[in-house]
């Protein structure tokens, strides 16, 4: 089975119609059909339905479509890494991360590998924490940056930091007017937090049945923007880490206490994709990764 045979199969499988790969591909339909009929005599299943509209996937080829996606991305890897001899880095590294972890993260990662790698291209996705490990899982994205709860790491993952929790208000607020608040202060105190599932709010509810006390959730919203907006207007509290808000304190705009008496610091870690090995530009892109959140941590950027 060659990968020309695999590289028609995903686009059909993308693009739905023996017609469109014709005209994509230059060529007749008949020619695509004949190819498609010889791949799955190779393969001894049906792998399409013809339908009215086109051609749809069977059971058994919607679960190899991820595999040959993956098995085809590597082998590009390889051909580019080839051809680049001299062991330098090129092609395509996919990154999963937070969004309350990119803003202070990917300039500078492009900035370096801009100048180190040029033949490197950063493809960014962000999400959240259960969105990262699922991408992580099937091979969407080769790096994950996220957070892990309660001190449980991964043997695979790699820990950069601990991040601390805030009570984030507007200025002036007299709630966060010290720099920490006790956990118990949280009672029934207006809250914006992100919806369900989410390892934060997971958290934050278990620690609140133990401390027997009411979380008061006016609102939730996945978005940061959104939850630091609605913290500086003064109608609800946020609870985020300190690198998520720090330019807002420092602007005046935002207010912030550090929460104490509850183990609520989110340990950083860097995780890699399980469904094939990392890349030369990937392992390179990951090294870079660690030197800069090691930076971050070190001068209190991440707190």
């Amino acid at each position: 089975m060659n990968l020309e045979s695999l590289k028609l199969f995903v686009q059909l499988a993308e693009l739905g119609s023996m017609t469109k790969v014709a005209f994509a591909q230059d060529c007749i339909q008949s020619v695509i059909s004949r190819r498609v009929t010889a791949l799955e005599r190779e393969c001894g299943a049906k792998l399409f339905y013809r339908t009215g509209r086109g051609v749809a996937l069977t059971d058994f080829a919607e679960t190899m479509l991820p595999r040959i996606k993956a098995l085809l991305a590597e082998a590009e890897q390889i051909s580019k890494e080839m051809k680049a001899g001299a062991g330098i880095p090129i092609g395509e590294v996919r990154i999963g991360l937070l969004p309350s972890l990119s803003t202070p993260t990917i300039q500078t990662l492009f900035r370096r590998t801009h100048e180190r790698f040029p033949g490197v291209l950063l493809h960014i996705f962000e999400g959240s924490n259960g969105q990262i490990d699922e991408w992580l899982n099937s091979g969407r994205v080769d790096i994950g940056i996220l957070f892990r709860y309660g001190g449980s790491v991964a043997n695979q993952e790699q820990v950069l930091g601990v991040v601390d929790t805030y009570l984030v208000g507007r200025a002036g607020d007299r709630l966060t007017s010290k720099p920490t608040i006790e956990f118990d202060k949280l009672s029934d105190v207006p809250l914006v937090l992100p919806g369900a599932p989410n390892g934060l709010r997971l958290t934050l509810e278990q620690f609140s049945k133990r401390a027997h006390i009411n979380l008061r959730i006016v609102m939730e919203a996945d978005s940061l923007p959104l939850q630091k907006e609605f913290a500086a207007s003064g109608c609800a509290y946020a609870v985020l880490g300190g690198h998520a808000i720090s330019r807002e304190v420092n602007a005046g705009i935002l207010q912030a206490s550090r929460i104490i008496d509850a183990k609520l610091g989110r340990t950083v870690v860097l995780a890699t994709t399980t469904q094939r090995p990392l890349s030369h530009a990937g392992r390179e892109v990951g090294k870079e990764l660690r030197l800069i959140l090691d930076d971050l941590f070190a001068n209190k950027t991440f707190k």
